[in-house]
């Protein structure tokens, strides 16, 4: 677990009193988070529960009905372009474009991000992915893991503060999840990003995080500080049970 504390002002997202849904269905009701800089923040719940709609919203694809959301300290809402220059999201694999190559789609992101060239750390890590050969071939030839892969590469273009990944380690390999699991340690560890994970991956949890939100029907019903990781932690008792006796308490 990363040792870092950020106080509220260095804080690279806050998010308050959110809501927002589809059509006339509601899916989020009154959610509210912060990350700060150098924290890795894991997002739990079972399938359905609104953790990847969380997601749409911080990465500006939904527009929430209410409610407020931070990008180091600049408003998603009022001022997108400018709030959007710290994120890297990971979309999900089939919204990738087939008819580009998967150096195309870093090329184009970042251009988007106004960065002149893919960064060596991102070419290094696709290295480690074992997908440098595959990224001058069409994104609709790619496997599953392949496109997750790039999905992550391009998230991680412009050294974003704030990096947003919906179930990252789905269809990847144990070696390339080892890899990525360390590359996003390490930006974490050195003070440079943050991590907004939603997943399933407890193990991910366990070893990684600096706090953790239980989403249960578009509500965050529990959250657990670094301090209080590190307790459950010292007191051995799983996570798995701790998660599974606050989602049996929740209504």
């Amino acid at each position: 677990m990363n040792a870092v504390s950020s106080p509220p002002e260095t804080a690279v997202l806050r998010v308050s009193g959110l809501s927002a849904g589809y059509g006339a269905r509601l899916v989020l009701s009154e959610v509210s988070i912060e990350v700060g800089l150098g924290q890795w923040y894991a997002l739990l719940g079972p399938n359905g529960s609104g953790k990847s709609t969380l997601l749409y919203c911080i990465a500006g694809l939904l527009r929430p009905r209410w409610g407020r959301i931070e990008l180091d300290g600049v408003s998603l809402l009022s001022d997108a372009r400018a709030a959007k220059r710290v994120l890297g999201f990971a979309c999900a694999p089939e919204r990738l474009p087939g008819l580009l190559t998967g150096r195309q789609c870093l090329e184009i992101y970042a251009a988007a991000k106004g960065v002149r060239t893919i960064d060596a750390e991102v070419l290094e890590l696709a290295e480690r992915f074992a997908v440098t050969e595959l990224l001058d071939q069409y994104v609709d030839t790619y496997s599953l893991g392949t496109r997750q892969k790039l999905a992550v590469l391009q998230a991680l273009v412009g050294a974003p503060r704030l990096i947003v990944l919906d179930e990252a380690f789905n269809g990847l390999d144990p070696s390339s999840a080892a890899c990525l699991k360390r590359h996003l340690h390490e930006r974490v560890e050195a003070g440079h990003s943050s991590v907004l994970l939603a997943t399933h991956a407890l193990d991910v949890v366990e070893r990684h995080a600096d706090q953790v939100g239980l989403m249960i029907s578009g509500r965050i019903v529990q959250a657990w500080s670094a301090a209080q990781l590190a307790a459950l932690r010292g007191a051995g008792e799983p996570l798995e049970e701790t998660l599974a006796r606050a989602a049996a308490g929740s209504p």
